[in-house]
Formats: C-alpha cells, structure tokens, sequence
C-alpha cells in the first residue's frame, strides 16, 4: 500500500481521508473559480448576479449532500441538509452586521466581494477550530451537550420576547481602536489592496501600511467569530459528526456571502425571521433533553420542523411587508 492510499484510507474524526480531502478539493475549486475566474477584474455585484452565484453554490450543496447521501446514508445526508438550513439561516443576522461594518468604512461595491471572499479564508480556519475543539469536548465530557441544549434553549427563549434591535457602534469597537493604535492605517482606500507601502511624512523610507479595507476585513472575522458561537452549537445538536458539522457549515457560509448582495438591500423586509430562529433555537436545544424521554428524533422530522418554521418566518415577513409597501403607494 502506498503513502497516498494510506492518507485516502486513514480515519480522521471517525471519517475516511478522502471524504475530507474530496470536500477540500471541491471549496478550492470553487473559491478559485469564483475570484480567479468571475470576478477576476473586481467590479459591482448586482443582485441578478449575486442570485446566480448563491444558486452555484446552493447547487453544489445540494449535490453534495445527494453523495452524502450514497455514501453515509439517509440519516446523515438529512442531518447535513439541516445543518446546511440552520447555520445559514443563522447566519442572516450577519449579512446586517457586514452591511454596516462595510458602510461604516465606506468600502466602495466593486472591493466588497474582495473583503468577503477573503473573510471566507478565515471563517475556513476559524470554524475548523472551533467544531473540533468542541467535537472534542462532546467525545470526552457527554454532559457538554447538554450545555449546548441549554444555550440555545435560553438564546432562543431570550431572541422570541426581545424586541430591541442592537446596532453595532463601530466607533467604539475595541478592536478597531485597538488596530489603529497599533497599525499605520491610511485614511483612504488604494484600490483593492489591503496593505500598501507608502512613504513617511517628509519623503522617508517606505512603510507598510493597513487600509481600511483590511480593518473591515479583520472585523468581518470577528463578527463571524462572534455569531459561530450561536451556530455551532446549534449544528452540534442536530449532529455530532465533525464531518457533517464542519461541511454544512461551511457551504452555508459560502452560499451566504454569494447572496450578501442582494440580501443587503432586503433585510429590513424579514421582520418575522428573528422570531422564527428563536423557535428554530428552541427546538433543536429541546431536542437534545427530549433525546432521554421519547429518544432521538428522527433527521426527517427535524428537517421538516426547521424548514416549516423558517419558511413560515420568511413568508409571513414577506406577506407584511409587502401589505405595507401597497399601503404607501396607495397613499
């Protein structure tokens, strides 16, 4: 047996080496294709592409679950599809954040997609870390998930009867500040560049400089780090495969920041998801104590319950926004 088929058979968390390495080939090409490929030269991303792009991932999502599917069966291929739905329909609050961070720093469309597609890099190494460490925690302490359960039970009683929006103040951020204490930062953008070398007051030596493009790219990070907190215990309950966990996390996020576009300009009309994520929340965070009384729940059923309830969230917002919307132009 050769080194390589010895890499392609070895277990890694419980799941063969090419599962893993198939996975990373396929995020590769897609992230090359994306920024090497369609937006090699940078410009603005209208809606009607962002649509496309989202629909290019969704798709290979969908087919990757469909190979899950054949490979590992029914029950994880469903538990990947409900992982994929949760973490991305708990990621939506961060399409606002992202919108502000990016209009706070006054980041031009055309360089938006360059910050998030390299914001993904991070959340690649950032969720990598996080699903393992807790993957380690539930294989050594078992009551771990029940602290998760009992977190997004609480996150969600707390989202359903909390009607204050929180905008994030961005000028008292103490990254940021601290960033640009510690950093030359210039004042302006150049181009899509991060870095740049510009000379010292008075024709000096060249030094290197942040733009404000990297700081929105930094606090992009730390915002994903921030709602990871929420998300992936919420994918750990509907699994505790790494596999299934880091996958579906992963190609939501993706087919996330592709949407961001043309979400950015809609989030004000999903006045009823907030509401529908919290019921999300509790559901799933029911599951794991209910687990010990009925037994599992079936990934079917789960997939059902959450789709129900985000569809009904998306729906009803829709609906009223839309009533309101005839009733100003009527008036």
């Amino acid at each position: 047996m050769t080194a390589l088929d010895s890499l392609l058979t070895l277990s890694f968390l419980g799941t063969p080496g090419w599962f893993w390495l198939a996975f990373a080939a396929i995020v590769v090409a897609l992230l090359v294709l994306d920024l090497g490929v369609l937006h090699r030269e940078q410009h603005e991303i209208e809606m009607r592409e962002s649509l496309l792009l989202y629909g290019g991932y969704f798709s290979v999502g969908m087919a990757f679950g469909a190979w899950i599917w054949w490979q590992l069966g029914a029950t994880k291929a469903l538990e990947f599809y409900t992982g994929l739905l949760v973490e991305q329909s708990l990621s939506m609050d961060n399409v606002f954040v992202m919108a502000v961070i990016l209009s706070y720093f006054d980041i031009p469309r055309r360089y938006q997609h360059r910050v998030l597609f390299w914001g993904i890099l991070g959340v690649v190494l950032l969720r990598a870390l996080m699903i393992g460490l807790g993957t380690a925690l539930i294989q050594r302490f078992d009551w771990v998930l029940y602290l998760f359960g009992a977190f997004l039970l609480l996150t969600g009683v707390k989202m359903l009867f909390t009607r204050e929006e929180r905008h994030p103040d961005l000028a008292r951020n103490p990254l940021l500040n601290f960033l640009r204490r510690h950093l030359r930062v210039t004042d302006e953008l150049h181009g899509g560049r991060f870095l740049v070398r510009l000379p010292e007051p008075g024709g000096g030596r060249l030094r290197l400089h942040a733009t404000p493009l990297l700081l929105a790219l930094v606090l992009i990070e730390l915002a994903d780090l921030v709602f990871a907190v929420d998300s992936v215990p919420a994918v750990f309950a509907i699994s505790q495969d790494p596999f299934i966990v880091y996958t579906s996390n992963i190609f939501a996020i993706l087919g996330l920041r592709a949407l961001y576009f043309a979400l950015a300009s809609l989030m004000h009309r999903f006045v009823y998801l907030k509401y529908a994520l919290a019921l999300v929340l509790i559901f799933i965070g029911g599951k794991i104590f209910l687990h010990e009384l009925l037994g599992p729940v079936p990934a079917l059923l789960s997939l059902g319950v959450t789709l129900a309830l985000l569809g009904g969230g998306v729906a009803l917002s829709l609906l009223k926004t839309r009533t309101h919307t005839q009733d100003r132009h009527s008036s």
